[in-house]
């Protein structure tokens, strides 16, 4: 059996030496000094047995990224720690597998494919990519994709745009109530309508569009764009799509 790496840790006397030296003692000798380094258990598989018990019990402080790093450091990949995360949400509670997602994706997020703009877009924010878009793709210049956030009391989906992608002019209809509400969480976009202006869009732009109102969004043709797209309850609503956005209108945008 291959020795492995020796475990060194003074961060408890460097933090509670004088305040707490006991509790400085059992962290770093005993926890860290003896029980990390019995190897009955390979570190690889001790670091992911670490995060899943933090992760189960609502830990999303410093102590988790450092574990996280830990894990990343003895080899659990991108793909391992997505599917581990998945995995224990069923045991343990979707919400705090959700809240450890975002201190994963930064720490994972330089193992993307520098090519991969895709992926480099979905590690920038806390909501997923989702599916192609295949159901709405009549209304769409270029790919979009889907992903359901909220389906019940009121509707929400993470809708993002591949660059140079925008969805037809469409309308929003509703006797009463009604209309969207779009907030930007990833990259750069535009909103515009009949008329008017387009609006740049960036990460935290909120954009209110009442019932009635014709207009267009999608991202900027150098661009990944997400939206969160908030449905607004209203009565007899209904969507109009309409023409799309020529190419003319569109390129003039930066």
């Amino acid at each position: 059996m291959k020795t492995q790496e020796k475990i060194v840790q003074t961060a408890g006397r460097n933090v509670l030496g004088e305040f707490a030296p006991d509790f400085a003692h059992f962290n770093d000798d005993v926890l860290f000094g003896e029980n990390w380094n019995n190897q009955d258990i390979d570190l690889k598989t001790r670091t992911i047995i670490t995060v899943v018990a933090l992760v189960s019990s609502g830990i999303t402080d410093s102590s988790l990224k450092y574990h996280l790093e830990n894990a990343k450091k003895h080899g659990v990949t991108k793909k391992e720690i997505a599917a581990i995360l998945t995995h224990i949400a069923f045991y343990v509670g979707w919400p705090k597998a959700w809240a450890a997602f975002p201190m994963t994706k930064e720490i994972w997020s330089d193992t993307c494919d520098a090519s991969d703009a895709k992926a480099l877009h979905e590690a920038s924010m806390v909501f997923p990519i989702g599916a192609p878009n295949d159901g709405y793709a009549q209304y769409f210049v270029g790919q979009s994709y889907l992903a359901p956030v909220s389906t019940s009391q009121v509707g929400i989906y993470n809708v993002t745009f591949e660059p140079g992608c925008r969805n037809n002019w469409h309308i929003h209809h509703a006797q009463k109530g009604g209309g969207q509400i779009l907030v930007c969480v990833a990259g750069r976009g535009y909103y515009q309508e009949w008329g008017k202006e387009a609006i740049e869009m960036n990460p935290g732009d909120c954009i209110n569009i009442p019932a009635e109102v014709k207009h267009w969004h999608g991202a900027a043709p150098d661009s990944w764009f997400s939206h969160l797209a908030v449905e607004v309850p209203g009565e007899a609503g209904a969507n109009e799509w309409c023409e799309a956005v020529s190419d003319d209108d569109y390129n003039k945008l930066k």
